[in-house]
Formats: C-alpha cells, sequence, structure tokens
C-alpha cells in the first residue's frame, strides 16, 4: 500500500515491535510478500538472517555484474575445507529484501549467529598435521533450505539433553500440510501461498505463518533445532541494538520458525549467557556463484527446493504464468526436434486448468502443468518430460560475482586464466575437444590437468571420437559451487595455479605410499607441464622403484611411465630422465617376473597374466627411445617370454598367453605354437590346465577369435582336445570354455560354429592339393585389396584430415599408422 492508505498500515506494522517477516527461504511467494511489506512500511533499517560477517558484501549485491542464484561462502582461514554457504536466488525472500533496501538506500545488516562460531560447531581438536589434508564435506553448513521445510544446519549438540520427541527434525511445513489434509508439502504452500494474493492486507500473510509457527513450537520445542536458541538469541540482542539505532522503524526478514521465539521477552543477560564460550575459527567471507541445480539438493551443500526453475518462472512471470510457463515448454522440445504446435499449448493450458479445478486447486501448479505436459506434448511419455524437468522445472541457471567481491589470490588467477582462454565456467555440462597443436587449447589443457592436480575437478577427461593420436583430448566440464571451496583450500599451495599445482604435486611426490601412485602423479606431472617439480617426482619415483620388489607393483607401474613418454612429442617436453627411469624399472621385471609366475592359484595367476598384457604394450610403445641406452628391451623381454611359455611351474594361462604374445610379434613361428598347444593338449595334459592354457592363448581380447578363424590347424587341435575330454571332466572344463568364446565377437563365433560345422581340417587339405576353398585364395591378392583403399579413406574422413592423420603416423611402436596400414586393413 502507498499514499494515505499506506500510513495506517505503517502505523500498524510496528504496532508490537519490530516488523517480523517470516518467510519461507526461496519461496516466491514470500519473496513477493516481502516486498509489498518493505514497500508499505518503509522500515529504517532492514535486519536479514544470516552471517554478519557478510555485511560489507551486501553493497555488491547492486553491482550489475552480479547474477543470482549466487551463495555467501564462509570458510575458516586456517582449515579452507571447513566451510558453508547460504544460497540465494532471485526469488529468495532475503535477496528481495537486500536489493528494496539497497534501491532505497536503507541499511541492511545480517543478525544470524556469525559464521566465525558456526564454522567452530562440531570442530574436533586439530592435530598438527604436516600439509593441508584432503577436502572433505563440511560438517557444518548453515544452509536453511525452507524455514519451514528442513534446515541442513546440524542442531546436534552433546552439551545438552532432548526429549524423544525434540530427537526428531520436525519440518514445519510438512506439518502445517499434514494439519491442512495435504500430503504433499510442496502442493500446500503453492495453494496457500504461491497461488493466492493478499487480500489488500499486505502483512497479513506473516501474522497467520506467525501464528502457525507459534503453535508448532509450543507442540514440538524447538523440533530438534537446539541450536536455533543460541542463533535466537544473538538475532534479538541484534534487534535490540537496531532499535537503538532507528526507534520502531526496523524490519526483520528471517524464516518463519524463528517469529515466535523473536517475539518473545528475553532479558540481555539471558540471551548472552546462551552465547558465553561459544568455540571460534577465524573466518573469511565472499560471494560466489550458484546454481538452480544445487538449490535443489536438499544434502551437503542444496537448498532443498524441489523446483528452482519453476518458482523462478513464478517469481518473474508478470502474468499468465502457466501460459508462459507452457510456451517454454513448447520451445525446449522443439529444440529437441519434437513437433509441438501452438494448438499442443493451448490444449496443455486448458488441461492444466481443467486438472486444478478437478483437484480443488486455486490455479495450476506444477503437478498439474506436469501432468498436461505428459498427455498433450510429450503423448504420455516420460523420456521428453524428464528433460522438461531437468532443464526448466530444476535448470541449468550459473550465477555470476562481479569482480571486485573478495577472493583468494589463487581464485583471482583463476579468473584470469578462464577469460584469456575464453574458458567460462557453466552449469550445464558440456564436451570441450581440444586440438594440442593449438595454442589455445593447448593452454586449456594445461589449466584443466593442473586444476585436477589440486582436486579441483571442474573437468573429467573422456574418450576423444574421431582419433587416437596424443594431439587430441576432449574434457567433460561442469562447474558446480564446491568447487569454490576446493579453489580456497587450494590457495594455502599458492597464490597462482602454477605454483600451487607445482607445490602440490612435490607434496604428493613425498607423501605418496605406493610406486604405482607416484607412476600416476609422474605422468599428470607431464600432462600439467610442471617442470620444477617433475625433478622431485623423479626422485620419489627412483626411491620407491628401488625399494619395492613386488613384481606385480613393478608392473603395474610401468604402463603408466611408457604413457608419459607419449606426450613428450606434441608438449615439446623433455622425457629423457622418465625413459631412463621406465628402462630401469622394465630391467627389474623381466629379471623378476619368472620366479613370480610359479605356484600361483587361478586368480594370482589372471591377475599376472594382466600384468603380463601390460608389460608387453609398455615394452611396445618404449620402442627406440630406451633401446639407444639400454640395448634391445624387446629382445629381452623376448627372451623373457620365452622362458615363460616352456616352465611347466608357470599356470597355463600365463603360459598359453606367454606362447599367443611371441606368436603376434614373429618371433614363434606357427608350426612352433601349434606343437605347443598340441602337447598342452595331449592326454597327459589335466584338462583344466589345457582349458587355462586355451584361455590365455585365445583369450583376453587379445584377438584369438580371428586366430583360430585363420589358422584351422589351431582350430583343429582344440576341436579334437575338446571332443576328447572325458565326460566327468567336461563340466568343470565348460565354464572356463564359455567364459573365452563369449567374448568373441558375433561375426567371430558364427565363422567358428561354420568352420566347425564343416570340418576344421577341410581348408588345410584342401589348400594342400592346391583345390581351395570359396571365399579363401592360396595367396593375397594385392590387387583387390588395394581397390577398397579409396572407400576406406572415405569412410575414415582421411581425405577431408590429411593433417590429422600425418600427425598421428606413429603409435609408439614404431608402427606407422598412416594410410600404408589400409593396405593391411584392405587385407
Amino acid at each position: 500500500m502507498t499514499g494515505v492508505e499506506g500510513a495506517p498500515s505503517r502505523e500498524r506494522a510496528y504496532r508490537d515491535g519490530p516488523l517480523l517477516l517470516g518467510v519461507r527461504h526461496h519461496g516466491p511467494g514470500s519473496a513477493r510478500a516481502v516486498r509489498a511489506a518493505l514497500e508499505a512500511a518503509r522500515p529504517q533499517v532492514v535486519l536479514i538472517e544470516g552471517p554478519p560477517e557478510a555485511d560489507a558484501l551486501i553493497p555488491l549485491a547492486a553491482d550489475e555484474d552480479m547474477r543470482p542464484p549466487v551463495a555467501l561462502l564462509a570458510h575458516a582461514v586456517d582449515e579452507p575445507g571447513r566451510s558453508a554457504f547460504w544460497p540465494l536466488a532471485e526469488f529468495s525472500p532475503e535477496w528481495v529484501a537486500i536489493r528494496w533496501a539497497l534501491e532505497h538506500q536503507v541499511p541492511a545488516r545480517f543478525i544470524d549467529l556469525p559464521a566465525t562460531h558456526t564454522l567452530a560447531w562440531g570442530k574436533e581438536e586439530p592435530s598438527e598435521p604436516t600439509e593441508p589434508t584432503e577436502p572433505t564435506e563440511p560438517t557444518e553448513t548453515t544452509t536453511e533450505t525452507t524455514a519451514e521445510t528442513t534446515e541442513t544446519t546440524d542442531t546436534t549438540d552433546t552439551t545438552d539433553t532432548v526429549t524423544p520427541a525434540e530427537a526428531l527434525r520436525v519440518d514445519p511445513l510438512a506439518a502445517l500440510a499434514e494439519a491442512a489434509g495435504y500430503d504433499d508439502p510442496e502442493r500446500w504452500w503453492e495453494d496457500v501461498v504461491e497461488h493466492r494474493g493478499t487480500g489488500g492486507d499486505v502483512f497479513a500473510p506473516f501474522a497467520v505463518l506467525a501464528e502457525a509457527m507459534g503453535a508448532l513450537r509450543e507442540t514440538y520445542g524447538t523440533g530438534g533445532h537446539d541450536r536455533d536458541l543460541v542463533r535466537e538469541a544473538y538475532m534479538r540482542l541484534q534487534m535490540r541494538a537496531a532499535q537503538k539505532e532507528a526507534g520502531d522503524g526496523v524490519a526483520v526478514v528471517c524464516g518463519a520458525w524463528h517469529v515466535p521465539a523473536l517475539r518473545e521477552k528475553h532479558t540481555v543477560a539471558a540471551d548472552r549467557a546462551l552465547l558465553k564460550g561459544l568455540p571460534k575459527v577465524k573466518a573469511d567471507m565472499t560471494w560466489v556463484p550458484w546454481t538452480h541445480r544445487r538449490l535443489s539438493r536438499v544434502s551437503g551443500y542444496g537448498a532443498g527446493i524441489d523446483s528452482p526453475g519453476w518458482y523462478g518462472h513464478l517469481f518473474g512471470a508478470p502474468d499468465r504464468p502457466v501460459e508462459r510457463w507452457m510456451t517454454k515448454v513448447a520451445g525446449l522440445l522443439r529444440e529437441e526436434d519434437r513437433i509441438v504446435s501452438s494448438a499442443h499449448v493451448i490444449e496443455a493450458v486448458r488441461l492444466a486448468r481443467t486438472l486444478a479445478a478437478m483437484r480443488g486447486r486455486p490455479l495450476p501448479g506444477l503437478t498439474e502443468t506436469t501432468d498436461a505436459v505428459r498427455a498433450v506434448m510429450c503423448e504420455g511419455s516420460d523420456v521428453p518430460l524428464d528433460l522438461v524437468h531437468d532443464r526448466l522445472v530444476v535448470g541449468d541457471v550459473l550465477g555470476e560475482v562481479p569482480a571486485a567481491a573478495p577472493a583468494v589470490p589463487l581464485q583471482r588467477d583463476l579468473v584470469r586464466i578462464q577469460r584469456k582462454l575464453r574458458l567460462k565456467p557453466e552449469a550445464l555440462e558440456r564436451e570441450l575437444e581440444l586440438d594440442l597443436r593449438k595454442e589455445n587449447d593447448a593452454a586449456r589443457s594445461l589449466l584443466l590437468h593442473r586444476l585436477r592436480l589440486l582436486r579441483i575437478e571442474w573437468g573429467e577427461p573422456a574418450a576423444s571420437r574421431g582419433s587416437t593420436g596424443t594431439f587430441r583430448e576432449t574434457w567433460r566440464l561442469r562447474w558446480e559451487p564446491e568447487l569454490s571451496v576446493r579453489v580456497a583450500e587450494a590457495g594455502v599451495w599458492g597464490t597462482t595455479v602454477l605454483s600451487a599445482a607445482t607445490a602440490k604435486a612435490q607434496a604428493d611426490a613425498v607423501a605418496a605410499q605406493s610406486l604405482a601412485d607416484v607412476t600416476g602423479l609422474a605422468e599428470r606431472c607431464l600432462l600439467a607441464e610442471l617442470p620444477d617439480a617433475l625433478p622431485v617426482v623423479m626422485r620419489a619415483l627412483a626411491d620407491r622403484a628401488a625399494l619395492d620388489a613386488d613384481v606385480g607393483h613393478l608392473a603395474q607401474a610401468l604402463p603408466a611411465l611408457v604413457r608419459s613418454l607419449r606426450y613428450g612429442d606434441v608438449r615439446a617436453t623433455d622425457t629423457h630422465a622418465l625413459a631412463e627411469v621406465a628402462a630401469g624399472l622394465a630391467e627389474r621385471v623381466f629379471v623378476g617376473l619368472p620366479p613370480a609366475c610359479a605356484a600361483l592359484d587361478a586368480e594370482a595367476a589372471e591377475e599376472m597374466r594382466r600384468h603380463v598384457d601390460a608389460v608387453h604394450g609398455a615394452v611396445g610403445l618404449l620402442g627406440e627411445t630406451a633401446s639407444r641406452a639400454h640395448g634391445d628391451l624387446r629382445a629381452r623381454w623376448h627372451s623373457v617370454l620365452h622362458v615363460l611359455c616352456g616352465r611347466d611351474t608357470v599356470p597355463g594361462v600365463i603360459r598359453g598367453r606367454a606362447v599367443r604374445l611371441l606368436l603376434d610379434d614373429g618371433e614363434l613361428a606357427q608350426g612352433d605354437a601349434a606343437r605347443l598347444m598340441a602337447l598342452v593338449l595331449s592326454p597327459g595334459t589335466a584338462p583344466a590346465a589345457a582349458a587355462a592354457w586355451i584361455e590365455g592363448f585365445v583369450g583376453g581380447g587379445a584377438g584369438g577369435g580371428m586366430l583360430l578363424v585363420h589358422d584351422e590347424r589351431l582350430l583343429g587341435l582344440v576341436d579334437a582336445w575338446l571332443t576328447g575330454v572325458p565326460q566327468e571332466a567336461f563340466t568343470d572344463v565348460l565354464p572356463l570354455l564359455r567364459r573365452t568364446f563369449s567374448a568373441y565377437e558375433p561375426g567371430v563365433r558364427r565363422t567358428l560354429g561354420e568352420l566347425v560345422r564343416r570340418g576344421p581340417g577341410a581348408r588345410t587339405e584342401a589348400a594342400a592339393d592346391g583345390s581351395g576353398i570359396p571365399g579363401f585364395a592360396t595367396e593375397l591378392d594385392t590387387g583387390r585389396a588395394d581397390a577398397v583403399l579409396p572407400v576406406l579413406r572415405l569412410l575414415l574422413g582421411l581425405d577431408e584430415a590429411e593433417s590429422e592423420s600425418e600427425a598421428d603416423t606413429s603409435d609408439g611402436t614404431g608402427t606407422t599408422t598412416g594410410s600404408n596400414n589400409l593396405v593391411g586393413v584392405g587385407r
């Protein structure tokens, strides 16, 4: 109310003392009611539930670069991982009160318990850490999800004795909804607040809500929110101080649950007694961006509303909210190539109104609009409806904070780099393709890898599409609000991203417990290009490798080191020291592997088989890099494989894999491989041991199925052995064989079945007498193979991306992967 009608209302507003505006946090109806009440009451000072340390940050809310949702972030200076958020959306009553005060040049202050006490609640006595620990979820968060729903503040107080009723956390909104006969608190709130006006009295809704909360507090006491007694005592003290300053013109915006307690008469001495002896920590505060998706989460940092996008729409729609909402939904579905016309929008609005009338609701709510969208626009399917819920009902809105907001030096450096690289944080997950041959993309890659070293998981590596070269990376990016805490916590390592990542890598190298941890760290240091950290990591790596005698650990660490060598080409990184360590590690594996493979059970043998595969691939990737200084590593590795395949004490799965690897590398003739298989499949060998040898030879995803297809002598040996397995032993070997052959592709299994049905020796006999078999030639037809090359080039896109194929001419094993390999494909 304004003008003449506003005067009586203003007098009535302060009749009983300060104007207490009890609200539902993040409620658009409460936000509109607060704005109307402030316009009518015209207070001299506005008090808002929130940490007083943030008073200096209030003017930033008027900055043109400040866009909600945002949150106040408080963190302990000496322990940044201990933090708390106070989220505010455009439709939050507190945000509306702040904006009103700034627009009317009225002082605004926060009056909740200071964050210095809030962060100290539940804090254990710290040990003397030698370095910062890993960031953890905070044990305390002062985010109140809604005043009438669940406050996420931890109210457990070990010093007080509570009754069983108090031990249960009361949800005031749910209690009121149940009393009104509703099974859904959100639907009740929409009916009584969001969809109804004030009836001309802007203060009436607050009076009614305060009366309801008073009845609930009489019934449930503190309702399990015992720490509220301390908070409310502090609020009363701040209200008294404001009254001395502004007289009766004091308006208080707080959760409706607190209104009865703030209205009670308490002495100053009693309130101060409750605050005496509270624990304290030194705390800093700032504004950070928030997201609608985080507002929808109750646990952790969430604010606990189910539909922030819908609430934002209700608050922002000037008129006809249902029609405007249906138009938004139709636009989204059209973007996803669904056929939605204006007629669909009209019918959906009509259906929503009809459903509201049938259900006795004043206006269609989210339930009615959702049912109407499902029936009319989604044809009864929940699949497009899930998209509507994700994009509109919840939403991916990410707030923005002005550059003038306080921030740790690391945060400022990160923002500077993000702007320079044109890499803007976004709430919606997106995929980023990087070509490391481009300067800007390479710098983006370094930033993301350095942040991952600092445990700031903004980007997650993903498999690249269309290329296997080391010059391409794919990332999935998504900025979450708690990453601001990670940045603040990582600030203890340095003032810039580079210095912080370097210091963190050096500390991690010293603290690493296993050889695999250090090798993984070395790989990440190369990816992040941390030349100052790499020497420390390499010393730690050499020390761990010298002390670790477990061949499994060495074999597990070697592939990571060798993979790191591949990054030297495209990133222009000096990997000479890494190559020396990798070669030395390989030598130790060669010496220790044969003894380590003796007398293993089935599970240990399978694990060692995986280690053998990993070492084989790593030795291939080492190539000529280490061979110059350490001789021919491949030759020595092949000699180790010869030893493994010839020892009876080595489990069959490892012996079979050793034979297969030698055969693939051309170090073993097919006739010799057939002879070894025949010896293993002879009647003197136990069926289980023979089946394990076959699994090692043709299993494990090593292309063994194609080997059997093209070498029918080996297939014949397996077939003859299998048909000769005694009945009592067949049941034991069948699961192992099923596991081996079920891993083949359907086409390979079908071809093997046809060969077995025809007789595995038919092709060999036909080739011997020169008759041949349909579909198989006696020798390679290069003319037919070359004819398919143009089609393959077109399918692979090589004509359009010639530069990429040239850059990816080496796969690290000394084998060319360019167009020459198409001959092999054609064959």
